[in-house]
């Protein structure tokens, strides 16, 4: 039997990079989809509320499937959800707007197929937690944390093109269509390239027939737990419970940003829907840069649980930039916020796998995934309203946010050293 290290890892990265793509060529025209069927800014919100919900609920169970049944096997499933998510999509922004009443609230007929595209989409969309347990799988402990950086640098690869394309795509007769056209067809793609790329890799499979694989990978006492993976079986697992609310704080973090940058740029700066999207591929293209090579140069002489502490003091000096205006200054942050999260979160994935086995793994990336979409709703939720109340004084809230996540870092040197 072939060792797990053996399998090459070009089409799991294939799959992270098409399916970052296919979600950010939409991203640029979602706002004005929404306003032209008639919604506003808490529709919106909501719309990505909806999505990060459904994928609360899909996310832990994907991933213990995935435990079960094999990694290539419910990464299929995910994709296929996204693609026919797209599809309702589009059929949605097809019609006309036509409302109806629905619980004493006029709601527009193409919103419903909107919100039941994403719904879908969400539902299915374990696909990065099961894709992060894959690439635990097939990877040694020393070679994680470089290769967990090359699978960020894939998606923010996809990040790049994808905003360009539906620039250029959005400029033809067909407008909004065809970015929605082209993300189901890229969704499309990935399917083929999990069928024909993908090994069909079973966790449960390769633990009982590689012993001792298993035994470097379960040093830790306790990891081995029978049956299903709950969650509070998985908490109890040693230090992921500390894994899942660093998760959940640094995913709210990132999604106060999210939520209030576009607003900001837009309403206070007064940039162009081009500028936008010119920002956001600068700030993709530094990410690939800094969790590619220099991540990797940096695996080799910085401990993880160093660069996320480092990351997360690199961070907060971005979301500070980011309070002033000139694009000197925003720019200056963007430099800082690329650099942070590009040696911050790889890092951190990588300790996280570290604290399961292969017959865990899928059941923890799938739950962190879940806390990860549960400060999404909060952050999406929260962060419009925060900015509402607060303006760009709520990036210095994120500066000190932040900090405190560095600080509560601080307590993962200790676990990286007993993990080993």
């Amino acid at each position: 039997m072939k060792q797990p290290t053996k399998i090459s890892l070009f089409p799991i990265l294939m799959v992270n990079f098409i399916g970052a793509m296919g979600f950010s060529i939409v991203l640029p025209f979602m706002a004005v989809i929404i306003l032209k069927f008639g919604g506003n800014a808490l529709v919106y919100g909501s719309l990505g509320a909806t999505y990060s919900f459904f994928q609360l609920i899909g996310g832990p169970v994907l991933g213990k499937w995935s435990d079960n049944v094999g990694r290539k096997k419910i990464l299929l499933l995910c994709q296929a959800g996204t693609f026919f998510g797209w599809i309702i999509f589009l059929i949605g922004i097809m019609q006309p707007n036509h409302f109806i009443k629905l619980f004493g609230f006029l709601i527009s007929i193409p919103l419903i197929l909107i919100f039941t595209g994403r719904s879908l989409d969400g539902i299915t969309g374990g696909n990065i937690s099961v894709a992060n347990a894959y690439l635990a799988d097939i990877t040694p402990k020393a070679e994680r944390k470089k290769n967990f950086g090359r699978m960020a640098a894939a998606a923010n690869l996809g990040l790049i093109f994808g905003p360009l394309i539906a620039g250029a795509l959005g400029a033809t007769g067909l407008g909004n269509k065809l970015p929605v056209m082209a993300a189901a067809f890229i969704s499309l793609v990935a399917i083929v390239v999990i069928i024909y790329g993908l090994k069909d890799i079973n966790s449960r499979a390769v633990e009982n027939k590689n012993d001792a694989a298993i035994a470097s990978q379960s040093a830790v006492p306790g990891l081995n737990i029978p049956g299903k993976s709950t969650l509070m079986s998985t908490l109890k697992l040693p230090y992921v419970g500390f894994f899942m609310l660093l998760y959940f704080l640094i995913f709210l973090a990132f999604n106060f940003f999210y939520v209030a940058f576009p607003v900001y740029v837009a309403g206070d700066l007064h940039w162009t829907v081009l500028q936008i999207g010119v920002f956001f591929s600068v700030l993709s293209g530094m990410l690939v840069v800094i969790q590619g090579p220099v991540l990797t140069w940096l695996a080799k002489k910085v401990s993880s649980a160093i660069l996320v502490i480092v990351g997360a003091v690199l961070l907060s000096a971005g979301f500070a930039c980011f309070r002033y205006h000139g694009d000197v200054m925003i720019y200056t942050g963007a430099v800082f916020f690329s650099m942070g999260n590009g040696v911050m979160w790889p890092s951190f994935m990588a300790l996280l796998s570290n604290a399961g086995n292969a017959d865990t793994q899928g059941a923890i990336q799938g739950f962190a995934g879940s806390a990860g979409s549960l400060a999404s709703i909060a952050g999406l939720l929260t962060g419009g309203y925060l900015y509402h109340s607060m303006g760009a004084n709520l990036f210095l809230f994120a500066t000190v946010f932040m900090l405190l996540i560095g600080l509560v870092s601080i307590r993962l040197i200790k676990i990286e050293k007993a993990l080993g």
